[in-house]
């Protein structure tokens, strides 16, 4: 059985690619550089969700496209709708979906923003359908960004582990301070957007922040400040100062917190053995991997912006 999306009831004047429909037309690019995160499986503390939502208040982005019928994809028991109730009745009720926004930027490539949520079903055309839009806008690089919980300490600067495909920067991405990945295992199948991306000449990055397991918050600016390091130096754009200022705010409660839990003061000196452990060995391995202005830059940039104002 063929499974496509539903075209009951299209408007003449709707502009469909897969599965999405657009809002307005098809914006005019001669290249684009597509940012994405993917929510439940790699947005810890909702890190990419933050850095998504940056971008889109920075540059201007507006919403352009959206699934037509998100319950192709998405279990709405497992998703839910949020609802807005009031004495005459029910007000809203805004289901899950996976968005588009565009950023036309003057002197440099377009943004295109996907906060893609991971499909219960449908998983392939889904997949194809987000590939669609990013010919349709003339998508030359992927990255995709995102927050996984590791063994770290919150003591040290954030590790970020990633890949590149597509386009050969590891060199640079080594200088960065960006581990490799090297990873057998259970993972998403929207993996294969980055897959499939690389096969059709798009240059594609990964970029996973390491948070610490016992670090739970809404709004994580110590991992966002850590990735945005990264965007600075890839493409231009820069930590604002008051991230910094959130991300040291959000230590020193992390501290003030762990300082009363014995068991937490036995366990830190542990944590922070390994991590160094784990930072020796990769530059025993190679020693240009990591560079410790990059590491110590988030504990020493007060006074001032990161990158091109």
């Amino acid at each position: 059985m063929v499974i496509v999306c539903s075209l009951h009831n299209i408007k003449e004047e709707d502009l469909r690619i897969g599965c999405f429909k657009f809002s307005e037309p098809l914006p005019e690019t001669d290249a684009s550089h597509a940012f994405a995160t993917l929510w439940p499986w790699i947005d810890v503390n909702n890190v990419g969700t933050l850095i998504l939502k940056e971008l889109r208040d920075r540059f201007g982005a507006t919403e352009v496209a959206r699934l037509s019928r998100p319950g192709m994809f998405f279990d709405f028991t497992r998703y839910r709708p949020t609802i807005h109730i009031q004495e005459d009745g029910i007000k809203e009720m805004i289901i899950p979906n996976t968005r588009i926004y565009y950023a036309k930027r003057h002197g440099d490539k377009d943004l295109v923003l996907i906060r893609m949520l991971e499909p219960h079903m449908n998983a392939e055309l889904y997949i194809d359908s987000v590939l669609k839009v990013f010919k349709a806008l003339n998508v030359k690089t992927y990255t995709l960004l995102g927050s996984m919980y590791d063994a770290v300490p919150h003591t040290r600067p954030l590790l970020v582990s990633g890949y590149n495909m597509g386009k050969n920067i590891k060199d640079t991405l080594k200088n960065m301070g960006i581990l490799p990945i090297v990873y057998r295992g259970n993972s998403s199948i929207v993996n294969m957007v980055a897959k499939n991306a690389a096969e059709s000449n798009i240059h594609v990055n990964v970029f996973i922040v390491s948070i610490p397991q016992y670090v739970i918050l809404d709004e994580d600016y110590i991992g966002k400040t850590r990735l945005m390091e990264v965007l600075n130096i890839l493409y231009n754009i820069p930590v604002h100062r008051q991230d910094f200022e959130k991300a040291l705010q959000q230590k020193s409660i992390i501290d003030e917190r762990l300082e009363k839990t014995q068991e937490f003061k036995m366990l830190l000196p542990q944590l922070e053995s390994a991590y160094d452990m784990r930072i020796r060995s990769i530059i025993q391995e190679d020693e240009d991997v990591i560079d410790t202005e990059m590491d110590e830059i988030l504990w020493k940039s007060m006074d001032k912006d990161i990158g091109k104002a």
